[in-house]
């Protein structure tokens, strides 16, 4: 990939997880350059194909395209960082990250993005930098 291509995704996703939105200089690792629709189902290298990505959700999305909802237990589509709006999905409630759509249910569920790890994570941010930042 290209390091100008590699440049553009940090830059468009404001240098954090597109996912849980975990900054990416807060950790020892740099984020990821994720395949929304993965190379396995056909996803192209190209911009529009292409998010930003901490590592545990990296890990935990993997190849998947859908996952189970909670609420309903019906498969459903994962958010997709380029046709989805954030905020039409998701809402902090704390350090617990909310579904407010099966998608955005379904995308917590899948990316384990509340697993107790991640909560004391987000708790040790908004100690260190103060809650007027957003995790």
């Amino acid at each position: 990939m290209r390091q100008a291509t590699i440049q553009d995704v940090r830059r468009r996703a404001g240098y954090r997880c597109e996912y849980c939105h975990l900054p990416e200089d807060y950790g020892d690792f740099r984020h990821e350059i994720d395949h929304i629709v993965p190379k396995k189902h056909h996803g192209l290298t190209v911009r529009s194909n292409l998010a930003l990505c901490c590592g545990r959700c990296n890990l935990h999305k993997g190849t998947d395209l859908t996952g189970i909802d909670p609420d309903t237990t019906k498969v459903k589509r994962l958010f997709h960082p380029r046709r989805d709006r954030w905020q039409d999905h998701f809402r902090w409630s704390g350090l617990i990250l909310s579904g407010l759509t099966p998608v955005g249910r379904t995308t917590i569920e899948v990316l384990r993005i509340n697993d107790p790890d991640r909560i004391a994570t987000r708790r040790q941010i908004l100690q260190e930098r103060g809650p007027a930042r957003d995790i």
